[in-house]
C-alpha cells in the first residue's frame, strides 16, 4: 500500500493512511521524516501497533533513546505504573520536551492504551510557522534573545503552592540558557517557548515575563494548532524540534495511559 497524506489543519498534522506492515518495515521513512518536518505532526488512527512495533516504526525514523521498558515508556498519572507520575502533571502546561538539554530530542511516538472518559485531547502548535507570522519587526526584536528555562518554572505551573522538598528537588537541575529563536539546519527558524521558560537573559524579570507570556498567547492561536481527540490504537509522531504541545485536562485517577518512544536529538538548540 502506498502512502497517503491528508493536512487536517492548514498549519499543522497531517493523518498518514499506510497499511501497518509497510509503516513497520521502514520503507516510507524517508517520506514520514519529510512530511513530519513540513506538518509538525503525523497521525495514525487506530493503526494499533505493538509496542515492538512501535519501537522498529521509530527505530527507521532516527536513534530510539533508552527510557522505560526496551524503548517505552509509559505516560501516566497513575503513581503505581510510573514513578514520575507527579512531574508528569507538569504536561498540562505548553512545553517543548528537552529544554534542560543542550540537544533537545528530535520526535517522539505515542499511542493511546487507554483513555480517559472526559478530557485528555493533545495539541499541538507549530514554533515554525509561529515564528515565520510574525511582522518583521518582531522578528527584529526576538531575535537574539536568550531565554533561560528551568524544571522550577514548569512545575510551579502545575504545583502553584510546592512544598520545600518540592523546590529542593527541582532546583537539583541546573537552568539551560537557549536563544528565543531556534536557526535550525536545515535553515528554517523556530520559537523555543514553553512553561519552562523561566526568563529572559539580560532583561527586568517583569519585561522579560511579559515578552514570553505575549509570545506564547501569539504561538498557540487556533491558526498554528493541531487538536487530537484520541481513539484506542491511534499513535502520533511530532516534531519536538518545531512544535510545542499539552495534554488537556482530565481525571488524574482515570488510569489514562499512553506508550511513548522517542528519537534522540540531531543538533544542538542554537
Amino acid at each position: 500500500m502506498t502512502l497517503t497524506a491528508t493536512p487536517l489543519m492548514p498549519a499543522i498534522g497531517t493523518e498518514i493512511a499506510i497499511d501497518k506492515g509497510a509503516l513497520v518495515s521502514g520503507s516510507h521513512a524517508a517520506e514520514l521524516r519529510r512530511q513530519l518536518e513540513a506538518r509538525g505532526v503525523l497521525v495514525f488512527r487506530e493503526i494499533n501497533l505493538s509496542d515492538e512495533q512501535q519501537v522498529k516504526v521509530a527505530a527507521s525514523l532516527g536513534s530510539v533513546r533508552n527510557e522505560g521498558k526496551d524503548g517505552i515508556f509509559k505516560v501516566t498519572l497513575d503513581p503505581k505504573e510510573n514513578a514520575r507520575a507527579e512531574y508528569l502533571i507538569g504536561a498540562f502546561n505548553w512545553h517543548i520536551d528537552g529544554t534542560h538539554d543542550d540537544v533537545p530530542c528530535l520526535a517522539s511516538l505515542l499511542s493511546g492504551r487507554k483513555l480517559s472518559p472526559t478530557g485528555g485531547q493533545t495539541e499541538f502548535a507549530n514554533t515554525y510557522e509561529a515564528y515565520e507570522a510574525l511582522p518583521q519587526s518582531e522578528k527584529a526584536l526576538v531575535d537574539g534573545i536568550r531565554v533561560v528555562h528551568t524544571v522550577e518554572s514548569s512545575q510551579r505551573a502545575a504545583h502553584p503552592n510546592p512544598s520545600e522538598d518540592q523546590v529542593r528537588e527541582w532546583r537539583r537541575y541546573p537552568p539551560k540558557v537557549h536563544p528565543l529563536v531556534w536557526t535550525h539546519r536545515s535553515g528554517r527558524k523556530s520559537l523555543v517557548l514553553g512553561c519552562h521558560a523561566s526568563h529572559v537573559e539580560g532583561m527586568p524579570l517583569e519585561q522579560g515575563r511579559a515578552l514570553i507570556e505575549k509570545l506564547m498567547a501569539w504561538a498557540t492561536q487556533p491558526r498554528f494548532v493541531y487538536r487530537h481527540h484520541w481513539a484506542v490504537g491511534d499513535m502520533l509522531i511530532w516534531d519536538n524540534t518545531g512544535t510545542m504541545h499539552h495534554v488537556l485536562p482530565y481525571d488524574v485517577h482515570s488510569g489514562r495511559t499512553m506508550h511513548r518512544t522517542t528519537l534522540l536529538g540531531e543538533e544542538p538548540l542554537v
